[in-house]
């Protein structure tokens, strides 16, 4: 990929010590993040309530789906790195996600599957659309982030963690109203306020342009012919997306053979052109990919089975089930710059965890959670609603694991990937997910035990939420120990910067961090 000198001027200022453009960058993705998790809140109550799916189609539908939306980020990301740029891959994305939500305020009567109601046709285009749109954005919008830091700054995690938050405040503000509104009102009007978010965030990303100083252009001059292809392109994985959310067994198949195929061509461009200190970062990159499908196995049982275990056994006062989603990103607004405060203070120190400690950390925590809600549900009986107070816990212990891992993977995934090879290995990074969301789609089809009295209906969620739970907290554990061989493969103290004057345009002196990039190691 071609690097682009970062512009003099008032452009090229800061704010709060980063550069302006993190901040579009910021708002961009808060609006499209309100749009997403606006429309997640209801995701799993519109196919039980609406459309009538038992709670096992429900959980297999929705972990297809969130599956696909990060299985499509490793052909955005590629298609961004070989021709159109991240700029303009991540506006195609969000044209596409505009369109998809609004399509998604089409209803039509509720009925069994498809039975006797074709506009459920329109609701696998609108999935369609917003699986494909988050292809094209997700990863790319991460990576122009990376691409406004040297990559031996001592910013980055918090830049990443600054990023994170607006991911959450729009999380936080999209389940809170379009859950409420589509709860209270009716769907339409809940799935409509998310397409007017994203919508809001195409304006920002296309308002903000000047600001992200050239970063995110094609890594060559750009045919028209060759844009328009890239974009037809995108509409034909549209109509295979439509296909594939309707026979999500074809998915599983789909991941086990696209994963082996992706992971193979991975290694072996590590081995074949790397060099060997590259090489071994692939590799250490791959181990914390491998590390994170478990966690977001458990951790995206929010919007499935637990969303529906919070409407239907836990003591919530009357307030709509979906508006739970926002605790996660409410917690995070609060907590992440007291982690981004502590891991800039700690590195400036050398006293910072090294990157896979802090997912072993984050797998135990995830697992906590589960067993904590457990414990909490057993404690005053299966036939007695649970305290809410276990639903604010299980959430805050997923949090904090999900700060301890995502944040700071998106920054490991673009700090380690050679400079030609950022998008695809953060496009690799997103296909764990995507692997992870499909488990948790299995996981969430096992806690459904249709036919069943309610008291029967509980215990079944229990029962594979602690099983769950004592595997995360094992395999947490497991990491922690081998955690320094894998800092080891990172090899810190090589890695340079891939343009040193970067840091200094920026009017931010490396320096002051205890870091040079050309004579210091990176932490």
């Amino acid at each position: 990929m071609a690097t682009q000198s970062m512009p003099h001027g008032d452009s090229a200022g800061t704010i709060l010590g980063h550069p302006k453009g993190l901040f579009v960058l910021f708002f961009a993705e808060m609006w499209e993040r309100f749009s997403y998790y606006g429309m997640r809140a209801l995701l799993i109550f519109y196919l039980t309530k609406h459309w009538l799916f038992s709670d096992s189609e429900s959980g297999i539908i929705y972990g297809a789906y969130t599956a696909l939306v990060y299985i499509t980020p490793v052909v955005g990301g590629y298609m961004a790195d070989k021709y159109l740029g991240q700029r303009k891959a991540v506006a195609f994305g969000a044209v596409l996600l505009t369109l998809g939500h609004f399509f998604m305020a089409f209803e039509g009567a509720p009925a069994a599957g498809n039975v006797d109601n074709p506009v459920i046709y329109v609701f696998w285009l609108a999935l369609a659309l917003i699986i494909v749109g988050s292809g094209f954005l997700k990863a790319n919008i991460s990576v122009i982030v990376g691409q406004l830091y040297p990559r031996t700054d001592v910013r980055r995690d918090g830049a990443y963690t600054i990023f994170y938050m607006g991911i959450n405040l729009g999380a936080a503000i999209g389940s809170l109203l379009c859950g409420y509104i589509g709860e209270t009102y009716g769907w339409a009007y809940g799935f409509g306020l998310a397409g007017i978010g994203m919508l809001l965030g195409l304006i920002v990303f296309t308002w903000g342009k000047p600001l992200l100083l050239g970063r995110g252009e094609p890594p060559k001059p750009l045919a028209k012919s060759t844009e328009w292809t890239m974009y037809g392109i995108g509409f034909v994985l549209v109509a295979i997306c439509w296909a594939l959310i309707q026979y999500q067994s074809v998915v599983g198949w789909l991941l086990g053979g696209f994963g082996l195929v992706l992971v193979s061509y991975v290694i072996g461009t590590a081995v074949t052109k790397l060099e060997p200190d590259d090489r071994d970062r692939i590799f250490a990159a791959l181990f914390l990919i491998l590390t994170s499908i478990i966690f977001w196995a458990l951790f995206e049982q929010a919007g499935s089975s637990l969303n529906l275990f919070t409407d239907r056994h836990v003591d919530r006062g009357g307030v709509p089930a979906s508006t739970f989603q926002s605790i996660n990103a409410i917690y995070i607004i609060l907590l992440a710059p007291v982690f981004a405060t502590a891991w800039t203070w700690l590195g400036r120190k050398g006293m910072e965890p090294s990157s896979p400690f802090k997912f072993g950390l984050g797998v135990i925590q995830v697992g906590l959670g589960f067993l904590v809600l457990v414990w909490g549900a057993n404690s005053v009986g299966i036939d007695v609603p649970t305290p809410v107070i276990f639903i604010f816990l299980i959430y805050l212990l997923h949090t904090t694991g999900e700060l301890c891992l995502s944040p700071v993977g998106l920054s490991a995934m673009n700090r380690l990937a050679p400079a030609h090879m950022a998008s695809l290995i953060m496009g690799t990074w997103f296909f764990a997910s995507a692997t992870g969301n499909f488990a948790a789609g299995l996981i969430a089809a096992a806690t459904g035990a249709e036919g069943v009295g309610e008291e029967a209906g509980k215990q079944v969620v229990l029962d594979v939420y602690s099983t769950v739970g004592w595997v995360a907290v094992g395999v947490g554990i497991g990491v922690l120990v081998i955690s320094p061989f894998v800092k080891k493969l990172m090899h810190l103290d090589t890695l340079k910067d891939d343009e040193l004057e970067g840091a200094a345009e920026a009017g931010y002196e490396p320096q002051e961090a205890g870091v040079h990039p050309t004579t210091r190691p990176a932490r």
